[in-house]
C-alpha cells in the first residue's frame, strides 16, 4: 500500500501545481495583467509574448499633436 501513496501523492501534487497555474493565467488573462504569467508565457510561447509588448506600446503611444495647418 505503502508503494502506491508516494507516486500518488507526487501527481497529485504535480496536478495541483499544475490546476493554479492554469487558473492563475485565466484569471490574469480577463483582467489584462501579465506580471506572474509573463515569464512562463515567455518560455512556452515567444510569439504571445511579443505581441503583448508591441499591443502594450501602441497603447502607450500618444496621438499626434495638431499642427496649425491641420487647424
Amino acid at each position: 500500500m505503502d508503494d502506491l501513496l508516494a507516486p500518488f501523492v507526487i501527481l497529485a501534487a504535480f496536478g495541483l501545481v499544475v490546476g493554479v497555474l492554469w487558473w492563475l493565467a485565466v484569471r490574469l488573462r480577463r483582467r489584462g495583467g501579465s506580471a506572474v504569467m509573463g515569464p512562463f508565457e515567455e518560455i512556452w510561447h515567444p510569439a504571445a509574448q511579443l505581441t503583448r509588448i508591441e499591443v502594450r506600446e501602441q497603447a502607450e503611444r500618444r496621438a499626434p499633436s495638431p499642427t496649425p495647418s491641420d487647424l
